[in-house]
Formats: C-alpha cells, sequence, structure tokens
C-alpha cells in the first residue's frame, strides 16, 4: 500500500515526529542542542522560516513557513541525520523515529495562531512545568523576549498576526497562551 500524498504547498505547517514506540529522542541537552543547529542549517538550505517550536523527550513540534523548496527533503535529511548522530551518540542501532513525520497545512491565521499556542503549550500538559516560560526546549519564552532562541526564529512573523506594534504583540501573545479556558484547534496527531 501506498503513503497517502501530503499537503505540501508553500505556507505555514506544523510539522510534528515522534519516536519509535514513543520512546525517547533527546536523552540530554547535547541532542537537543545538535538538533537545533542542524534544524536552523537545514531550514536555510531549503528557505524555511521557524514561528514555533517545542523539543519534547520523545517527540517535537515545528510551525515553519515552507517556500518552494518543499518539506519532504528537509524532512529528511533534518530526521536522518538526528538519528544517525542519536544512535552513534548513545550506541544505538535501528529506528529512531516511527512513522515518518506527520504535517498539516495552517490555511487560516486562526489556526495558525492555535497551532503556535498548542505547540508551546506541550509542556505544562505533558504535566513538566506550570511556566510556559520555564521549558527552556521552546520558542515560548524567546517569542515573549525573555531568552534567546535556540535557532534562528521568524519571531517577529508570528507576532505580527496579532498587533501591529511589538510590545502589544508580546502581550497579546502571553495571554493568547496563558488563556486557561482557550480551546485547543488543533486536530490530534497520530500516535
Amino acid at each position: 500500500m501506498s503513503l497517502a500524498l501530503r499537503d505540501e504547498s508553500p505556507g505555514y505547517h506544523h510539522v510534528v515526529t515522534r519516536g519509535n514506540n514513543k520512546r525517547r529522542i533527546f536523552l540530554d541537552d547535547r541532542d537537543r542542542i545538535v538538533f537545533c543547529l542542524s534544524l536552523e542549517r537545514i531550514a536555510r538550505k531549503y528557505g524555511w522560516r521557524i514561528l514555533a517550536y517545542c523539543l519534547m523527550d520523545n517527540h517535537y513540534h515545528l510551525l515553519i513557513w515552507v517556500g518552494e523548496e518543499g518539506l519532504h527533503k528537509g524532512m529528511c535529511e533534518l530526521n536522518t541525520g538526528h538519528a544517525r548522530t542519536f544512535n552513534a551518540t548513545h550506541g544505538r542501532v535501528n529506528h529512531l523515529f516511527g512513522r515518518r513525520y506527520w504535517n498539516r497545512r495552517m490555511k487560516t491565521e486562526a489556526s495558525l495562531m492555535a497551532v503556535a499556542r498548542y505547540i508551546v503549550r506541550n509542556p505544562r500538559r505533558a504535566g513538566i512545568t506550570n511556566e510556559l516560560e520555564g521549558y527552556h526546549w521552546s520558542s515560548y519564552a524567546a517569542t515573549i523576549g525573555l531568552a534567546f532562541a535556540d535557532m534562528q526564529l521568524a519571531r517577529d512573523e508570528l507576532l505580527a498576526f496579532l498587533a501591529p506594534t511589538p510590545d502589544r504583540a508580546i502581550e497579546a501573545f502571553r495571554v493568547y497562551c496563558l488563556d486557561e479556558g482557550a480551546p485547543e484547534h488543533v486536530r490530534r496527531q497520530p500516535p
């Protein structure tokens, strides 16, 4: 049976990759740093812009703008490179990732913002932290100006969807992400 075709057309995409059998794909900060460096290099190579990210222990989320170069080649390079480096570093063999990466193109500003919120709230939903800015491997703290991003982040591009001035946009993003009553408008990704 062949795999279903993806929508890889230019635009904003939510991308998720999970570890095989939901196992860890990052064992330590070094794994995450190397992944971030690889992601930044691949984003430059394929013309992606990274608006939001979150690296969890057994999966990662990206909100990226994809141009004419598409998504597939870059994701193949990113995941294959990470798996090889991870396996060599930790004395492992065989598959690191389970299924192929999952992606969905955002067709509205509302869905784009809902995905950005969903991504940065991941550590809270997992019970890792109550404070969104307290999780280092998410773009949240960098987006609101409390930290440096671990990679080149299209922060201003994301914030421009919320308000015309940076200060107002940062406050709007902070309030939007902290809103406990806000429904999550993100379709559940496959396991």
